[in-house]
């Protein structure tokens, strides 16, 4: 397991091109971690990630290819979703604008109950660009996205729970222990089958059901072939705990 933690305290974690680019040499290094099984992202101090980088006004005369350039090196999103290990987002508190598109490249959310969730780009005279506008309705659905898009509007932990932004909802006390003990769950489980799990839903969400159905068939016969497939078979004869190697 490994935790990364947001730590720009002074500008309450915004995503500027310093903190992208380290974020994104982070999620380099940890996918070519064969030993990393989960991964937790979290915030220093509170809140989790909020606002998004202003670009300097001499932008809109430039070029539209330096336009494009400026948008992409303070990207991060896709980078955290490409990840081939499953990452929980711990959420220690508000996630806005370009935090929360953050937060949605994760595979599972952790909220602390005081957080909220918003995406305040349209009011503001802006447009998301890190994959809020298809993140979002494929968690929340397209009814609940766009309200939270066209007005702004921000949910609390617990309406974000209801909606499936989040998975849980804990007091902030309870949040590092909480995402720590969910991260262990999914590191105690077969590694590759969980890698394997993670790229047949994301994978799956843009296929029809009958490929999607096809894709989970061939990543489970590529699974029989794992020494872990076998282990797990041998322990659950054994009644003992299986031992994965992600072998």
């Amino acid at each position: 397991m490994a935790t990364l933690t947001l730590n720009c305290l002074a500008t309450a974690n915004r995503l500027d091109l310093a903190l992208a680019e380290e974020l994104r040499e982070a999620c380099r290094q940890a996918g070519e971690d064969g030993t990393l099984r989960a991964l937790v992202i979290t915030g220093g101090g509170d809140p989790f990630s909020v606002g998004r980088e202003a670009p300097p006004p001499e932008l809109a005369a430039a070029p539209a290819e330096e336009r494009v350039a400026w948008i992409t090196r303070r990207k991060v999103a896709s980078a955290v979703a490409a990840l081939p290990m499953p990452v929980v987002v711990a959420l220690n508190g508000d996630a806005l604008d370009h935090g929360l598109e953050l937060a949605l490249a994760g595979d599972l959310r952790i909220a602390a109950s005081h957080a909220r969730l918003g995406m305040r780009d349209l009011v503001m005279g802006r447009f998301p660009w890190d994959g809020g506008t298809q993140r979002l309705p494929r968690l929340a659905g397209p009814a609940w996205a766009r309200d939270m898009l066209l007005t702004g509007r921000l949910v609390d932990a617990a309406q974000a729970l209801e909606i499936g932004l989040v998975n849980r909802v804990v007091d902030l006390g309870e949040l590092a222990q909480e995402s720590r003990r969910l991260a262990e769950a999914i590191a105690a489980g077969g590694p590759i089958a969980a890698r394997y799990v993670k790229e047949a839903v994301t994978k799956g969400l843009d296929l029809s059901l009958a490929q999607g159905l096809r894709l989970e068939a061939d990543l489970n016969f590529l699974l029989q072939t794992t020494a872990d497939r076998a282990e797990g078979l041998r322990a659950f004869r054994e009644r003992r705990c299986p031992r994965f190697n992600g072998e």
